[in-house]
């Protein structure tokens, strides 16, 4: 188990032979680092902190420290970190609250980029990607396969539906569904997640069809919540559409972003191959 004689290891820390912590690193009582988990240097773990496999920390990053909530009080919340995420330099990941969930999780196989920070009882699921300098307030949800663009600042309480992406440099203050594209300040729906959606190998039908459904709810006249009703019925049976429609309907504490720009016309779509 390679440590470097300037780390200082807290007793009770429980560390895994195939690790590896670099110079000038510091492990609280209460953290656990899987094998494979390297911290690189000058890396601050504390709290009842968990990195899964593989896990790699870059120079100046913190990870479990308390949350920025004036009620906290030491309270022995959490924060884990999935296998094979990257922690890049000088970010930082705070743990629970007692007035949030109590934990902090990052899913495997996400990259937080440089100096930027997850917010305490914040969730992200797997393959979520944070940019630099990205800002996730508190209690934060975001699903899996998300890429939020550098700069962006993220409200406390808003989920982000899994696929969807984030502009960068972008205030984001009302939820993001899924596969959907968001962006400006405040942030407004402008589309879908085209690329990603055809990177992952959605067929033609499957993006017509969520195509289809964000014209109906972001750019048609009328009653929203009629529009809703009216997309459970044109769409029944489509897992896609469903899973949007179940988003919107669960419950929130921000609301939904609304519609932005003018949707891409059916030229500049053919010309993207969609």
């Amino acid at each position: 188990m390679p440590i470097h004689p300037s780390a200082i290891i807290a007793p009770g820390a429980r560390i895994a032979d195939g690790a590896t912590i670099g110079p000038f690193c510091t492990v609280g009582p209460d953290v656990s680092l899987a094998d494979g988990v390297e911290l690189v240097s000058h890396v601050a773990v504390d709290g009842h902190t968990e990195l899964g496999e593989g896990v790699r920390v870059f120079p100046f990053a913190t990870i479990g420290l308390a949350p920025q909530d004036l009620k906290y009080k030491g309270e022995p919340t959490r924060c884990i970190i999935g296998a094979r995420t990257l922690v890049r330099e000088g970010a930082t990941i705070h743990r629970g609250s007692v007035g949030g969930v109590g934990v902090t999780t990052i899913g495997p196989d996400c990259m937080i980029m440089a100096t930027a920070h997850v917010g305490h009882d914040s969730t992200l699921a797997r393959n979520v990607i944070l940019a630099n300098d990205v800002m996730l307030g508190g209690h934060v949800t975001i699903g899996d396969t998300v890429f939020v663009g550098g700069g962006t600042a993220i409200h406390q309480f808003v989920r982000i539906g899994r696929h969807a992406v984030i502009g960068g440099m972008s205030g984001v203050e009302a939820d993001v569904i899924p596969y959907g594209s968001a962006m400006g300040n405040r942030a407004r729906h402008i589309g879908l997640n085209l690329i990603g959606l055809k990177r992952r190998g959605y067929s033609r039908p499957q993006i017509h069809a969520l195509r289809a459904l964000f014209r109906l709810l972001f750019r048609e006249p009328g009653i929203f919540a009629d529009r809703l009703v009216i997309a459970a019925e044109r769409f029944a049976g489509d897992a896609q559409v469903a899973e949007v429609l179940a988003f919107i309907a669960a419950p929130t504490k921000r609301g939904l972003c609304k519609a932005g720009r003018d949707p891409i016309t059916e030229e500049e779509d053919e010309a993207a191959g969609g």
